[in-house]
């Protein structure tokens, strides 16, 4: 591999597995979209039940991880996506051994109540909620993300074989919306349907259409940004892009 490409799949695998391990992290929080918009709630109904539009904090990083899935894709292939991927689900994964290794040692008695003038009166409570995420959403977010990721790659190539050099968006965004809607509702199977809370398919239905309504819009408005990431690799690897770009599409990445 040359200097600049080699270079390029850094820069490239550290933008995604620092998204991938920030968006499971964050992913703890639900915001609300409709008021932080400053729009009246929606009150959607769907398969009998109703609610706001209510997301995990990681539906914000979730699509850089997938337009990098598609850049890497365009560019290294099966191997290199396949090899990001399965990286980025041992790093999360050791991520999480480690909170929870912080989670279980004894906390000094000063530093549990250091965060009271900030409401906290319990800061050691504060941070196992926050960083303890339980098992059954560390385990349906991680197999989630592998189907995806292994379907999208999947799904971009049989595009492309199809389609040529041409039509990069339809390759893209249509494997990303494939692979969104997979995970969108796997992810929640696990967690919160074989999972503790035991969720009835009406809501898991529900809650699971309204998250990939959400990840469809953001992947067509990223859409632009895709023929960004490759007008700028292009001029920045000249003749090696075409190179990388025909081993990719014969599916002989370089990794």
């Amino acid at each position: 591999m040359h200097e600049k490409s080699g270079r390029l799949f850094t820069v490239l695998s550290g933008f995604f597995l620092t998204n991938a391990i920030i968006a499971e992290f964050v992913g703890i929080k639900i915001f609300a979209l409709e008021p932080t918009l400053g729009i009246s709630p929606l009150n959607w109904r769907l398969f009998g039940q109703q609610g706001t539009l209510d997301f995990t904090a990681g539906v914000l990083l979730w699509p850089f991880v997938f337009v990098m899935t598609d850049v890497i894709n365009e560019y290294f292939g099966r191997r290199g996506v396949r090899f990001i991927s399965w990286l980025a689900a041992a790093l999360i994964g050791y991520a999480f051994l480690f909170a929870y290794l912080a989670i279980g040692i004894t906390p000094a008695d000063w530093w549990v109540e250091s965060y009271a003038g900030q409401g906290i009166v319990d800061a050691q409570a504060a941070f196992a909620g926050i960083f303890g995420q339980g098992l059954w959403v560390i385990g349906g977010s991680l197999t989630a993300f592998i189907i995806g990721q292994l379907l999208d790659v999947t799904i971009y190539h049989r595009v492309r074989r199809i389609t040529g050099e041409g039509k990069i968006w339809l390759r893209a965004t249509g494997s990303t919306l494939v692979s969104q809607f997979i995970d969108s509702f796997v992810v929640l199977y696990i967690a919160f349907v074989l999972g503790p809370q035991q969720w009835p398919l009406d809501q898991f239905l529900a809650v699971g259409t309204v998250n990939y309504i959400y990840k469809f819009c953001a992947a067509i408005l990223m859409t632009p940004l895709i023929y960004l990431a490759h007008a700028l690799i292009d001029r920045y690897l000249g003749a090696e892009a075409w190179k990388l770009k025909a081993a990719a599409s014969a599916d002989h990445g370089v990794w």
